[in-house]
């Protein structure tokens, strides 16, 4: 891991409207970390992502990714320094079957996974390439959308709640791309309320609650303060 972080969030504060929904968040994450922000429904974490990305009405701050300065950027700019985002509604193109949703979006700088590749990591969507996007099910849009950001190339990851309602088996099944990521190099910030998995992928890990970063540990320090999560997650 490099000294200066990758992605360094200083004093993040967002707005939906007249709301002030952020408040002062600080986030580091480093080149080669996989890296979650943990919180209850509402407590701030895809507003987090969304100002990140610059699709937040109204934020301020400073966002700072390789050393530029993102805040105030357009989207399309921000992906294109290589950023790539998986909303939680996954954005697939319902007219578009798996192959052009897949090689639709244009080429972002960092690791980028060729058409071969992405068979391998996702093998069902292999299997249903000529299916429209409609057709698949949940946990099939999930890694569609995964392996479409992928495909595109990014340095980070943005994964907002990329587990949510899935079955056990495609949860697992996305673990392990997230394993097999971080193996490659990259670089994760994983928006998550399944806490159990959330650890199992994690080198560290943030808890926001009410717009703000209310605690920052390792991996190492989960079993010392599971009193402390159970208590802010419900975990």
């Amino acid at each position: 891991m490099t000294a200066e972080p990758l992605l360094k969030v200083e004093g993040l504060q967002g707005w939906y409207g007249e709301s002030h929904v952020l408040h002062g968040v600080d986030i580091e994450v480093r080149q080669g970390e996989t890296v979650t922000l943990l919180g209850r429904n509402g407590a701030g974490k895809t507003t987090t992502l969304r100002a990140i990305m610059g699709i937040l009405g109204r934020a301020e701050g400073r966002v700072r990714f390789a050393g530029d300065d993102l805040l105030g950027l357009p989207l399309h700019k921000v992906a294109r320094r290589g950023i790539g985002y998986v909303p939680e509604e996954r954005g697939i193109f319902a007219g578009l079957d798996v192959m052009e949703n897949l090689t639709l979006p244009p080429r972002n700088e960092g690791i980028r996974l060729s058409l071969d590749e992405l068979r391998d990591l996702f093998p069902n969507l292999d299997e249903r390439r000529h299916s429209q996007g409609t057709k698949l099910s949940g946990g099939e849009q999930q890694m569609l959308a995964i392996a479409r950001t992928l495909h595109a190339g990014a340095r980070l990851l943005l994964l907002d709640e990329p587990t949510e309602g899935l079955a056990p088996v495609i949860v697992q099944r996305i673990g392990e791309v997230v394993r097999t990521l971080k193996a490659r190099g990259m670089t994760i910030l994983l928006v998550e309320q399944n806490f159990r998995f959330a650890r199992r992928v994690a080198d560290r890990h943030y808890v926001m609650e009410d717009g703000r970063i209310v605690g920052a540990f390792d991996a190492g320090e989960v079993d010392a303060r599971m009193d402390e999560l159970h208590e802010i997650l419900g975990v």
